[in-house]
């Protein structure tokens, strides 16, 4: 469930960054929120396969 935040919050970073050329904080959260959620499921992963 995380890796799918991340990759969506990933993806509509790049839109936004990209394509409407918006380069506020906002639209940086929402990179940092994707960087979170990937290391939360790297986390929880390690956990329950050990």
């Amino acid at each position: 469930m995380f890796l799918i935040l991340a990759i969506v919050l990933a993806v509509l970073w790049i839109g936004g960054f990209f394509v409407m050329h918006i380069s506020s904080f906002l639209i940086h959260l929402l990179i940092l929120f994707a960087v979170i959620s990937l290391i939360v499921h790297f986390v929880t992963g390690s956990r329950s396969s050990g």
